[in-house]
């Protein structure tokens, strides 16, 4: 069948048009879906600086961490002072060198000590024990050791030795009083751990419970130092 030609002159002059307008909406809705890229592509980069700034959870974790610094010192505050020690530590002819060792292992500037050379040592000897207490800077800073000028006689056998101990105890207690446990020891001692270990060891121990000889409550605390 043939189609007249005004009909095949009108199919053509809408043939145009219809592509053009397919091309222009197929462009129109490649620019819609590149703008919309563009647009949650924008929306989550502002989401990424959002969450760049989300560590301040970090802070408030950093904040807490400080309260519970705060409430541990706190808790140090509340709790009693260290205890003090007071040494006795005692010798005979020729223990001068080893008390200074002694002396230097155990020096802590917080406790007390007094150096007693017996009376069957020389007075040199004696003086010469004096005169290295008083050249110690740390000594003489804190006026803490101290050395027997008087020797007692010490026999080892008898109430000599329980004398000179209870004369040594005394001689700290005119010195001062602010001291919790008194240690008496000879110059062939030597400790097993510093003095802060010492304190760390005793800190919690209540004397009167470890020293009376009758049972008494936890809540006690020994009003002066215990031998």
């Amino acid at each position: 069948m043939q189609v007249p030609f005004w009909l095949a002159t009108m199919e053509r002059k809408w043939l145009f048009p219809l592509v053009a307008s397919t091309l222009i909406s197929i462009a129109l809705l490649l620019a819609a879906t590149v703008s919309l890229g563009a647009s949650s592509s924008s929306h989550g980069g502002a989401k990424s600086s959002v969450f760049q700034f989300l560590p301040l959870r970090e802070e408030e974790e950093h904040v807490q961490f400080i309260e519970e610094v705060s409430e541990q010192e706190l808790l140090v505050e509340n709790l009693p002072p260290p205890p003090r020690f007071a040494y006795l530590i005692s010798g005979t002819k020729g223990d001068g060198a080893r008390m200074q060792r002694v002396v230097q292992a155990l020096y802590h500037p917080r406790n007390y000590y007094l150096l007693h050379l017996d009376l069957e040592a020389p007075t040199q000897e004696r003086i010469e024990l004096a005169r290295y207490v008083q050249s110690q800077p740390a000594f003489t800073e804190a006026q803490n050791v101290y050395v027997v000028g008087k020797a007692n006689l010490v026999t080892y056998r008898g109430p000599t030795m329980i004398a000179a101990t209870l004369h040594g105890a005394a001689i700290l207690l005119r010195q001062s009083e602010n001291w919790d446990w008194f240690i008496n020891l000879s110059a062939s001692d030597y400790p097993l751990i510093t003095q802060d270990g010492m304190t760390c060891c005793t800190s919690l121990l209540l004397p009167s419970v470890l020293f009376s000889p009758q049972p008494v409550s936890c809540s006690h605390q020994a009003s002066g130092p215990l031998i």
